[in-house]
């Protein structure tokens, strides 16, 4: 569905983002997009989108290439920036006016979105807090019944009812035929959501892996304790305590803590996917 081949980009006068990158990304997956400011998380969706060409290699989004634009291409993918530019206009006529670009859009599923959000259609978008403006888009985003669906940071200025509505919604708008890629730094508003996992470090997916795999190699744990546990992969501090991620060596069962992965990663990178490497392979030697 997503297939970027030996991808570089920079931009002009400045460092590069990426070099030979290389990602495939399929239908049926919500995938959360981790990486430190700078990494290039932002870079790579605007790449995907076409909003920007790389230096060299191919990004092709459902057989086309990105760069094109294609009309076909751009009626399947929603792109919510971080910041999205919101128009003088009330968010009725919003509708009418974008709505067509997307041949599937469902316009009573929009409005039942709005509603739950407490909106009204009358409501002009330039009046509206950036968490308002935040849940009009993502309405949108969602009713387009697009088969790509691109978030970048979307539950920044939305409050802690709306993060619970928000994944209630994206998990009710999941198709197999559908992918929705989430871009965030708020790692804890998308727990139990995001799956698999990418992170981006040094201009490279280092990481992609679905929380099955990770759970089946690595064991995280709290330590009610003053004293920092030994013989762990990674620890750390939190109140009260430390969280731990180990590997799994005796198919214990616990909830991957992906905050915690995330900084794990960046410190252990090699021996985690290692581990993680190794616990894949079993588990493939096993099916066979």
């Amino acid at each position: 569905m997503i297939h970027l081949q030996n991808v570089s980009f920079q931009y002009k006068k400045g460092k590069s983002i990426f070099k030979d990158l290389e990602l495939n990304l399929n239908a049926g997956n919500i995938y959360g997009l981790l990486g430190k400011n700078g990494a290039g998380k932002t870079t790579l969706l605007r790449l995907i989108n076409g909003l920007i060409f790389p230096t060299a290699g191919t990004v092709d989004i459902m057989g086309y290439p990105a760069a094109d634009r294609h009309p076909e291409m751009l009626a399947d993918i929603c792109f919510v920036q971080e910041e999205p530019y919101i128009p003088n206009l009330s968010i009725i006529a919003f509708l009418y006016t974008y709505a067509p670009f997307y041949p599937n859009f469902d316009f009573d599923q929009f409005f039942k979105l709005i509603t739950e959000f407490s909106l009204e259609g009358s409501l002009k978008l330039d009046k509206l807090s950036f968490g308002q403006k935040k849940k009009v888009m993502l309405s949108f985003a969602l009713a387009s019944n697009a088969r790509i669906v691109i978030l970048d940071e979307p539950t920044n200025g939305l409050d802690i009812p709306s993060k619970s509505q928000f994944r209630k919604l994206i998990t009710e708008a999941m198709l197999n035929e559908r992918m929705i890629i989430i871009s965030t730094h708020q790692v804890r508003d998308m727990v139990n959501l995001i799956d698999p996992i990418l992170i981006i470090d040094e201009g490279q997916v280092v990481f992609n892996y679905s929380l099955e795999e990770i759970a089946d190699a690595l064991v995280f744990e709290v330590h009610n304790t003053l004293a920092e546990p030994k013989d762990v992969l990674y620890s750390e501090r939190i109140s009260g305590g430390y969280i731990t991620i180990r590997e799994n060596n005796h198919d214990e069962f616990s909830n991957v803590d992906v905050e915690a992965l995330f900084n794990a990663i960046l410190i252990k990178k090699e021996e985690i996917i290692k581990i993680l490497e190794k616990h894949k392979a079993i588990h493939s030697n096993s099916k066979n």
